[in-house]
C-alpha cells in the first residue's frame, strides 16, 4: 500500500515538473517573440525619418542608425541565452544525450538518409540535402539528436543509407552499446569509405 502511494506521488511530481518545463517554455518563446517585435518596430520608426533631413538630423539619423545596430545586437545575445536556457531546461545534464553524424574528410560517400533508435524507440531520422551532404564531406559535424534517457545502460541503433563511389547504393546497420553517467552524454557516429569499396560506420564516445 505504501509503495502504491510512493508511487502515485512520483508520478504527480515528474507530471508537475514537466507541466512547469511545458510553462517555463511557453514563457521563453513569449519572450523571445516579444524582443523581436520591440526590435522591428524600433527599426520601423527610424527608417520612417523624413528623405529632406538636415545636416543635424542625417548626424541624429546616423545615431539612431548605431543604436539600431546594438539593439540588434542586443536582441541577438539574448535570443542565443534563451534557447541556452531552453536546451538546458529541456534536457538536464544528467539526462542529456547528444549523436553527431560525420563523413571522413574528402570521403566521396553520399549520405541520402539516417534513422537513430534509441533502446529499440525510434529517435531521429533526417533525409540528407546536397548542401549538407556537402557541409559533412568537407569535414563538418551534424547533431542529428538530442534527448534525454535515464543513467544506466543502453543501446542505439543506427541505420545509413546513401551511395557508394560510382553510384552504388548501401544500406547500413551498426548497434553501440554506451553506459549513461551523470554527465551529459556525446555519441559520434562517423561514416567511411572501407578497402574494397566497402562502407565502415564508426560510432563511439566523444
Amino acid at each position: 500500500m505504501h509503495r502504491t502511494r510512493a508511487r502515485q506521488s512520483d508520478f504527480r511530481d515528474l507530471r508537475a515538473h514537466s507541466n512547469n518545463k511545458s510553462r517555463a517554455t511557453r514563457r521563453i518563446s513569449r519572450g523571445l517573440a516579444l524582443l523581436a517585435i520591440h526590435a522591428w518596430l524600433i527599426c520601423g520608426s527610424f527608417a520612417a525619418l523624413p528623405s529632406e533631413a538636415t545636416a543635424d538630423d542625417s548626424l541624429a539619423a546616423k545615431s539612431l542608425d548605431e543604436q539600431v545596430q546594438d539593439i540588434k545586437s542586443d536582441v541577438l545575445a539574448i535570443a542565443a541565452e534563451i534557447n541556452n536556457l531552453e536546451e538546458r531546461l529541456l534536457y538536464p545534464s544528467n539526462t542529456q544525450i547528444a549523436v553527431f553524424m560525420a563523413v571522413e574528410e574528402g570521403d566521396p560517400l553520399a549520405i541520402d538518409a539516417a534513422h537513430i533508435s534509441i533502446d529499440g524507440e525510434f529517435v531521429a531520422h533526417h533525409i540528407y540535402s546536397f548542401k549538407e551532404l556537402e557541409a559533412l564531406q568537407r569535414g563538418g559535424v551534424q547533431r542529428i539528436y538530442t534527448g534525454n534517457v535515464p543513467t544506466g545502460a543502453h543501446e542505439l541503433e543506427v541505420t545509413i543509407s546513401g551511395k557508394r563511389t560510382g553510384g552504388r547504393s548501401f544500406e547500413l546497420v551498426e548497434r553501440f552499446a554506451f553506459e549513461k553517467q551523470v554527465d551529459p552524454k556525446l555519441v559520434g557516429i562517423t561514416l567511411g569509405a572501407g578497402i574494397a569499396g566497402s562502407t565502415t560506420v564508426e560510432i563511439e564516445d566523444w
